[in-house]
């Protein structure tokens, strides 16, 4: 036997769908349950609730499978026989199925119309037990505004007026204010969840700069403000739209702190600028800042300035200059100091050092430079320290012991030198003896006054030929035998940062070409293209050797000498470790 089974189902514009299947078996079964073969999705209807069967003469015999009864022909059964010229109504629930007879049986499903019975399914839902919903949204949107938005106000106008708390040491904080939160603070940033007033001074006005001083007031300008304004790149015409709108707002320019430094997007640490963030300004500085002497720059592997540093380009300059390594400029130092002749290692120094055992091997950089604490510069080089082993100041004998000239002050080395020849002095003559009172220690001694030979000893260490003539260079001061001032830079690049503790697989001779500098003019910086072996632009390919390297590698925007490195936070909650692996994977 078949049964044709249509549903008629109707659009939200009355349009009408109807949907046949056949099926080819001798019973049906009708039901909330899905396994049904008419199913029907109303909670009024039984998991299996009717079962329809045909007799051997034809007829369609229906019957209650959990004793529910249905409706048919506008009466409530629980079985009926439909004959097989007739046709019937049953109703299951909001569900109509009429049931007719051609050459196949057939059952059309439709929902009721017009009827006065419930939705079944609203007696079994919230809705039957609660307010409308346009009462309970009114009702919802009202506790918003009272909680989230009176408040705050309220306890802000009424609290003791403050002007910066960054330390939360001021009773009364605004209650419910972080409910405004547009995130979490970042990790620099993260002991201020709870005191929105340590930044937002002001309601409803956005961060001011003045109130980032109140914490950062160590950070420098980049430039003056006006000069800045300047040379920054035109807006576009939609962008000079928003900045106008935004700064009718209370927001301040865009050279404000918060331009660049975006809050409430999750504990993250804070990031350098991107190259472009530079590039912006700088790749075409020169055409808005005509007097400007920096050096247009792009991309460090493309487009950057030849490096400038700072030295001392005279003898006895009052204050250096920054010259461009392009000019092939010479050091002026004061000293006399050949690099090659102390790193030979078949000269004589090495074979010196040999001989000493606070070497015992040849010389190396790190034998007289010792790199400071931050491993940016290198410490002083000290005489007595990293020179005297090999260039002896000894000047004579003291009980057990030695004297030595002092180093550092001419008129220390005067005084020492004056000393020399003060002890015992020899015999006017040896091998005989002289008649008279010439002997030492008699009246007519000839060795008169002070000795001669300290006023010739430091005539000869102050000269060209001198103890203090192998490294500096003679000069008179007012007619008296002086020295050269020394003067080295602690520093030579100040307007970029390098580490040499990021360089420590290198050797020194790699950068600087000591080894082969037989001047002490010469000036052992290396320029843009040695770096560039290495370094190329932002957008490098990472590999053994490239490294990319973007504008912040080496500069910041606050401090152009340090590069980009915040502060690590102190004190982090615990459950940040797990959020701050997972952003570094």
């Amino acid at each position: 036997m078949a049964f044709l089974i249509r549903t008629v189902d109707f659009t939200a514009a009355g349009r009408e769908i109807v949907r046949d299947r056949t099926v080819e078996q001798s019973e049906l079964t009708i039901g909330r349950a899905t396994d049904n073969d008419i199913h029907l999705p109303d909670l009024a209807v039984e998991q299996h609730h009717v079962r329809i069967q045909e007799a051997p003469d034809g007829t369609l015999i229906i019957g209650s499978v959990g004793g529910l009864g249905f409706g048919i022909d506008g009466r409530t059964e629980t079985s009926a026989e439909i004959a097989p010229s007739a046709g019937a109504e049953l109703a299951l629930g909001s569900s109509r199925l009429t049931i007719g007879r051609g050459g196949t049986t057939s059952i059309t499903i439709k929902q009721a119309e017009n009827t006065d019975t419930k939705d079944v399914l609203r007696g079994f839902a919230l809705a039957s037990a609660l307010p409308s919903k346009r009462i309970m949204s009114w009702a919802f949107a009202a506790v918003i505004l009272i909680a989230l938005l009176t408040v705050p106000i309220v306890t802000h106008l009424t609290r003791d007026p403050v002007e910066n708390d960054p330390e939360s040491e001021m009773p009364g904080q605004v209650v419910f204010d972080s409910t405004w939160s547009t995130g979490k603070l970042s990790l620099a940033h993260h002991q201020l969840e709870e005191n929105c007033e340590a930044c937002h001074v002001t309601p409803f006005v956005s961060v001011q700069d003045a109130t980032c001083l109140t914490c950062h007031e160590e950070l420098g300008d980049h430039a003056e403000t006006p000069r800045l304004a300047k040379g920054m790149p035109p807006f576009s015409t939609g962008d000079a739209i928003q900045w106008k709108i935004a700064e009718s707002f209370g927001k301040e320019g865009p050279l404000g702190c918060v331009n660049c430094h975006s809050e409430h997007e999750g504990p993250v640490k804070l990031e350098p600028a991107s190259q472009q963030f530079c590039s912006d300004c700088h790749n075409e500085l020169d055409t808005r800042l005509t007097d400007t002497s920096i050096g247009n720059a792009h991309d460090f592997g493309e487009k950057h300035p030849q490096f400038r540093p700072t030295f001392y380009t005279k003898l006895a300059a009052e204050e250096p200059m920054r010259v461009s390594l392009s000019a092939d400029p010479v050091e002026m130092s004061g000293l006399i100091f050949p690099h090659d002749i102390h790193m030979d290692e078949q000269g004589g120094a090495a074979k010196m050092a040999l001989s000493i055992g606070k070497y015992g091997a040849p010389l190396e950089c790190s034998d007289c430079h010792s790199e400071t604490e931050d491993k940016v510069g290198f410490e002083p080089v000290e005489m007595e320290a990293s020179c005297e082993s090999c260039h002896s100041l000894v000047s004579g004998r003291s009980g057990s012991g030695f004297t030595s000239l002092r180093h550092g002050d001419i008129d220390d080395l005067r005084a020492d030198l004056m000393k020399v020849n003060r002890g015992s002095r020899p015999a006017a003559s040896s091998g005989r003896t002289r008649p008279g009172q010439f002997a030492q220690g008699r009246r007519y001694y000839s060795n008169f006054g002070r000795p001669f030979g300290a006023y010739l000893s430091i005539t000869n260490a102050l000269g060209p030929n001198g103890v203090c003539g192998e490294c500096h260079l003679p000069t008179t001061t007012n007619g008296t035998p002086d020295v050269m001032p020394v003067n080295l830079p602690d520093q030579f690049l100040m307007h970029g940062y390098f580490s040499h503790e990021a360089h420590e697989d290198e050797t020194c001779v790699s950068c600087h070409a000591a080894d082969r500098s037989d001047e002490a003019t010469d000036l052992l910086i290396p320029d843009l293209e040695s770096c560039r072996d290495c370094h190329k632009g932002e957008a490098a390919v990472k590999t053994k050797k490239i490294v990319p390297s973007s504008c912040a590698m080496c500069h910041a925007y606050h401090t152009p000498a340090k590069p980009w490195a915040p502060d690590e936070p102190e004190d982090l909650p615990p459950n940040l470790v797990a959020i701050l692996e997972g952003i570094k994977r």
